[in-house]
């Protein structure tokens, strides 16, 4: 884990290392269906779940299906504003992402270590807001699993250490089996993002 320096929570995008592993996230909640729980166990994939306070406040409780499967609820914001480092000063970002962190908390017996920025854009006022409100690092990604496809930024296939991103959509199912065949096609392993950077 990359150290905070200067008041400045570190941003990893990927893990640099050599063992065949690969770390699933799966964004902000909208879609709640009993397929996902069931794909996840059968896969038995655990992943980060950077869950938004205002896409689950209807049903909380169905992430706990999750985190019985070893997955770990994290912070992407109240709010999920996607213009929060244009438009909001220090306090705004602080006190969206402390309201997280106490939701999670009070939700599902843990305060998140983890903090990814909606829409995926970050400034340094944001990094120190990320360790002022008790978080380890802002987490990015390099490839994802969009619309039943994968998507890369770097190359066209999984390499080891990719952290993917997915989103709890309508088109779970088609966008887990994507993820899936770009996983075994590498030969790469799902491990839990938490446990290799020591967060969990």
């Amino acid at each position: 884990m990359p150290p905070i320096v200067g008041g400045l929570a570190p941003v990893i995008t990927k893990i640099e290392t050599k063992h065949p592993i690969v770390f699933l996230t799966i964004d902000d909640g909208n879609i709640k269906t009993p397929e996902s729980v069931r794909l996840m166990a059968e896969y038995d994939y655990p992943a980060s779940l950077f869950l938004t306070k205002d896409t689950i406040a209807d049903h909380p409780a169905f992430f706990n299906a999750f985190k019985a499967q070893g997955s770990l609820v994290e912070n992407h914001t109240v709010t999920h504003n996607i213009n929060m480092v244009r438009q909001w000063g220090y306090q705004q970002q602080v006190n969206d992402m402390v309201g997280m962190q106490e939701y999670a908390f009070q939700h599902y017996g843990r305060r998140p270590t983890l903090f990814r920025p909606p829409g995926g854009a970050y400034s340094n006022v944001m990094r120190k807001a990320v360790s002022d409100a008790g978080m380890k690092a802002i987490v990015t990604w390099e490839a994802k699993a969009n619309a039943g496809k994968m998507d890369y930024q770097v190359g066209n296939s999984l390499r080891p250490g990719d952290i993917v991103l997915m989103h709890f959509r309508a088109e779970f199912a088609a966008d887990l089996a994507a993820f899936r065949a770009a996983q075994l096609a590498a030969g790469l392993e799902v491990v839990l993002l938490e446990d290799f950077l020591g967060v969990a």
